[in-house]
């Protein structure tokens, strides 16, 4: 990132009220690499835009977000069911769905680099909202305005773009052999919901899960994880019984609920700030093609206020549309229906629809501080204790001390069963250093071994007991090892 796209950062944050430290998202991506949570794809040829690789710190915090995503929609509830559909589909799929003939954004072209970029977002640059334009307006206004390239040339007429990655399957390469990677896991749920029902028999209403790769041509990825190639989805179709009339609006109560679990699911599980996550009603003409009703989640990232999540009203268009173009019935019958005339009806259903690389952003964003400690300056990450890639460091005060290590690798080992993946061993130069890279990380606890641990100290009542350093504060306190994995299952439940 220039310099100058790092101060227009900072100063979009300072505008929307965030209060993150200046340069923030520069920050975050020299950390990210420097402590091995994300690095850019295929970097040692140069890169690859719009491609991300997530190193061991990444996997984890990915790891933790998902799985809490999981249990609060799936395990815990009785009314789900998880699939993991393929990402090649018959090409047929996306006809159906709309996506081959409408999956598009509006491009422009430099003419002399032939380089293509969104429209929409060399006009949103200018303080141009065009969210609800068509082609033709945006356009004009790009003529109107003089705007230019980001290479400062001349641009040609904006165009529409299909944003699916078309892609060959078999020996040869023709129109037959067409398909695509998916754009979206969503319509892998639908063609899977008979294969539910068949299998289950779930009564309605009840909801089909799944975590999944996505894949989008970005003309113009950017802001680090935010706008990406390949991407990860949470998704949920919750179905519904069908509205009687126009009038009915009984979905809304559905609708409204799961809005609240979202936000739940970001400031309980994710531990997102509440001051930075705003409720956008989407209107009418900037709703996608199948959706009657829809509502994001937008989050004050350090580049501005963009969308987070969606929950959108999907009505019967996908299992409606797949009915047709399959020729195959994807009708529900409800034996809990008295009225004999409405036992069969195709479903209508609400899609609670959950990005995760934005997810790990904005758990990054919103948890990088930078204070004074010790009067000395430090950045670290305020990640909750829920989804924090490391949970609690284990040191051992010396490393040339067998005894102290012995004792360390002990507790560390123990730890290590009763919180796979989260217990990292450190005994790398002194112990203020190892709480600066642990403050770095996010890792909420560091547990010191010293001689009063093994020892006892001079009245022999500090044996078995360790320090557990407070990453946010810095306060230390002693604790008995045999208190320690209460304490810190208390701490992620908590």
């Amino acid at each position: 990132m220039s310099k100058k796209a790092a101060d227009n950062t900072a100063a979009v944050g300072a505008k929307n009220g965030a209060g993150y430290p200046e340069n923030t998202m520069e920050k975050l991506i020299s950390l990210c690499k420097r402590r091995g949570f994300i690095y850019q794809g295929s970097e040692i040829y140069g890169g690859l835009a719009g491609t991300w690789d997530y190193g061991p710190l990444g996997v984890e915090l990915k790891g933790n977000i998902q799985n809490l995503w999981w249990k609060r929609f799936v395990l815990d509830r009785e009314d789900m069911y998880g699939v993991s559909a393929a990402i090649l589909m018959n090409p047929d799929v996306w006809k159906a769905s709309g996506h081959v003939g409408g999956f598009a954004d509006p491009l422009v072209e430099d003419v002399k680099t032939k380089k293509r970029y969104r429209a929409d977002h060399l006009l949103e640059e200018v303080g141009v909202e065009a969210k609800s334009l068509n082609i033709e307006q945006m356009d004009a206004l790009i003529k109107e305005k003089g705007i230019k390239s980001p290479e400062g040339n001349a641009l040609g007429d904006v165009r529409q773009f299909n944003m699916m990655f078309k892609t060959n399957i078999g020996a040869t390469e023709d129109e037959a052999s067409v398909s695509y990677l998916r754009p979206e896991t969503a319509q892998g749920i639908f063609v899977n919901f008979k294969n539910i029902v068949d299998s289950f028999h779930p009564k309605m209403p009840f909801g089909i899960a799944q975590i999944g790769k996505a894949f989008r041509n970005e003309i113009a990825p950017r802001d680090f994880i935010f706008r990406v190639r390949e991407l990860e989805q949470m998704e949920i179709e919750y179905f519904i019984k069908p509205p009687v009339s126009e009038n009915d609006d009984t979905w809304k109560g559905l609708f409204d609920t799961f809005f609240q679990e979202q936000m739940t699911f970001l400031t309980e599980d994710v531990g997102l700030s509440k001051s930075k996550i705003h409720k956008v009603d989407v209107p009418a003409a900037d709703r996608a093609h199948y959706s009657k009703h829809s509502v994001d989640t937008e989050f004050d990232f350090p580049m501005g206020q963009k969308e987070l999540l969606g929950l959108a009203y999907r009505t019967d268009f996908d299992l409606s549309a797949h009915t047709k173009a399959s020729k195959v019935d994807l009708s529900y019958f409800d034996e809990a229906e008295t009225d004999t005339s409405k036992k069969r009806y195709i479903p209508h259903c609400i899609e609670p629809t959950f990005g995760v690389g934005r997810l790990m952003l904005a758990a990054l964003a919103d948890a990088y501080a930078e204070d004074e400690l010790g009067g000395e300056p430090r950045a670290l990450l305020k990640f909750s204790p829920k989804i924090a890639p490391v949970l609690v460091a284990v040191f051992p005060l010396m490393k040339n001390k067998p005894q102290l290590v012995e004792k360390a690798k002990e507790i560390y080992s123990a730890l290590k069963k009763a919180f796979p993946g989260r217990v990292m061993f450190d005994d790398n130069g002194n112990v203020g250093k190892r709480y600066r890279r642990q403050d770095e990380i996010g890792t909420p606890f560091c547990i010191t071994i010293d001689f009063d641990t093994v020892e006892g100290g001079e009245k022999g009542d500090l044996k078995e007991t360790v320090t557990i350093r407070h990453r946010d504060s810095g306060e230390q306190e002693r604790l008995s090892i045999s208190a320690l994995n209460e304490y810190l299952i208390g701490a992620v439940n908590g």
